[in-house]
């Protein structure tokens, strides 16, 4: 059983707590029409039993205080409405929770502009975030020690998750309910939700999406050829000759077009595919590595490590049914 605890915040949406708490509680439908145990237990979760929303239109009851939970497996933090500033003061006692809990092994999902909470507990400080478009340029100017990555719909790093705009948290909490069940259950919810998944994508819910999203054709060449070649070890080089531009000008244009260096991306996506092995088959550690370009086992623990915050073992284990993680 998976204990997802929807923090309900002050000053927030009310939709993007309510959201989550209806998937989660119909995937368990799901699991149980089909012959199989709910899988998650989805509380809500605050600093007060019962907290106004809406400017007092809405009243929601926490089923637990924060203080009360004493193990969670998922944190879900939605939507802020408002000034952010006063949103997050609003709610800073809950930064201290959200960081134990994280530190306790949770993972911790912002949804849209609830990466501005996230952010301010720090433990984005030095990783990869997604937010609202449209709020962007403010997260940056108060979060200069996050990257934002335009464009993403969802972003990963060390059981850290968020999601873009508005209702493209629908594709976080998709990607979620994929990694705690199987791909079947994911896209059952996405037709139940009417949620659009695009399966022509090797990796529909990477946080790759929108990368391309930018008007350097050279560049997007480049990706191309690295998201087609993932079992090659691609040279910088290489890909400058093939773009028929020098070194220095390919790594500026594609960092800026891409906000990752060119080393980056390639990692990026080859884990990104490492991880869709581990999370669809039996294979082994080593098939996965050789599949996506790796020899050295070390480097490629260290670098799977670095992007997802587990070794490619204990990833495997704790997403894939097929090898009783």
């Amino acid at each position: 059983m998976k204990n997802v605890s929807i923090l309900v915040p002050e000053n927030s949406v009310m939709q993007a707590i309510a959201d989550p708490q209806y998937l989660f509680s119909a995937v368990n439908q799901f699991l149980a029409v089909s012959g199989k145990k709910p899988l998650f237990n989805v509380e809500l979760v605050g600093l007060k039993k019962q907290i106004k929303i809406n400017e007092g239109s809405f009243s929601i009851h926490t089923a637990q205080l924060l203080h009360e939970v004493k193990q969670t497996d998922l944190v879900i933090i939605p939507a802020l409405f408002g000034d952010m500033k006063t949103a997050i003061e609003a709610n800073q006692k809950a930064v201290p929770w959200i960081k134990e809990q994280y530190n306790n092994g949770a993972e911790v999902a912002s949804l849209c502009v609830g990466a501005f909470l996230l952010a301010s507990t720090g433990l984005l400080n030095g990783k990869k975030c997604s937010t609202h478009w449209g709020f962007q340029n403010e997260f940056r100017e108060m979060f200069p020690e996050v990257e934002v990555i335009d464009g993403s719909i969802v972003t990963e790093e060390y059981r850290l998750y968020s999601s873009g705009g508005a209702m493209s948290y629908w594709n976080l909490l998709l990607y979620l309910v994929e990694k705690y069940t199987d791909r079947e259950t994911a896209i059952l919810a996405s037709k139940y939700f009417a949620i659009d998944i695009d399966r022509d994508s090797q990796a529909a819910f990477a946080m790759f999406n929108g990368q391309k999203n930018h008007p350097d054709e050279a560049i997007k060449l480049a990706q191309d050829y690295i998201d087609k070649n993932i079992q090659e070890k691609i040279t910088i080089e290489e890909l400058a000759d093939l773009t028929s531009l020098g070194r220095r000008s390919f790594e500026r244009r594609f960092k800026q077009a891409t906000n990752n260096t060119v080393l980056e991306y390639i990692n990026r996506v080859k884990i990104e595919f490492a991880k869709r092995s581990f999370e669809s088959s039996r294979k082994n550690i080593n098939e996965v590595m050789y599949e996506v370009g790796y020899t050295d086992t070390k480097a490629f623990r260290s670098i799977f490590k670095k992007i997802t915050g587990l070794t490619p073992v204990e990833y495997r284990n704790k997403y894939n049914k097929m090898v009783g993680g």
